[in-house]
């Protein structure tokens, strides 16, 4: 069961900015990240569905940050269907974020009163989730869909939109500030924060660096 409301998901959603997105088959390299990107400043943490058996990976790390990093919000990326959905909840995702707009995981997760990010590319899916209850909506992939053009584009007629990009957000001042200019919620980031080479090495005091820095642009490019 998750530990923490829906609620409190898009709270803290909100406050931290951008979201660490990752996926390793190795449960134990998966901790090292995870608590990397804490000590870099992290509350919120998407684990992708991406490889066999990643559900047996994540209930695994599910148990151990509630014991090692209390505070951390655990969820889970690029689920596509309410199966699934079911599946993560069941072991403890607090959240559940998916590439694409299944009505279905609406159910699923509004059932259980967890937060559900369904990818949209369009300002009709964006207002379609909504109407299912999707609190903080996902573009993408974010640079494909018109980047942060069409944000600005859909926060027009509708300033009420969360939205949170992911794919095509980069750890510069120069992209983060034109995200966040556009009037996104927060962001999602994957491999530009762990970089492949870092994961092969086990640099993890490296890739806590990567974090925090980008935590710092985020923080330098949304000060008022």
């Amino acid at each position: 069961m998750a530990r923490f409301t829906r609620i409190q998901v898009a709270v803290k959603m909100a406050e931290n900015r951008m979201i660490p997105v990752f996926y390793h088959a190795d449960a134990a390299v998966c901790k090292e990240v995870v608590r990397a990107a804490y000590e870099g400043g992290a509350r919120v943490f998407e684990f992708t569905n991406r490889g066999d058996f990643a559900h047996e990976i994540f209930g695994e790390l599910v148990k151990w940050a509630a014991v090692e990093l209390p505070d951390l919000i655990l969820g889970v990326g690029s689920v596509v269907d309410p199966g699934t959905a079911s599946l993560y909840i069941q072991s403890g995702a607090n959240f559940i974020v998916s590439p694409l707009l299944n009505e279905e995981m609406a159910k699923v997760c509004n059932r259980r009163k967890i937060l559900w990010s369904p990818g949209c590319g369009s300002l009709s899916e964006i207002n379609k989730a909504e109407e299912l209850g999707a609190e903080i909506v996902k573009i993408f992939p974010g640079s494909s869909v018109g980047g942060p053009q069409f944000v600005k584009a859909v926060k027009g007629p509708c300033p009420w939109s969360s939205i949170m990009p992911t794919g095509g957000v980069e750890p510069t001042e120069e992209n983060l500030k034109a995200w966040f200019d556009a009037g996104v919620t927060c962001v999602g980031m994957g491999s530009n924060l762990f970089p492949k080479k870092m994961i092969d090495a086990k640099d993890w005091s490296g890739i806590a660096r990567l974090v925090q820095e980008a935590y710092r642009i985020v923080d330098a490019v949304t000060k008022k």
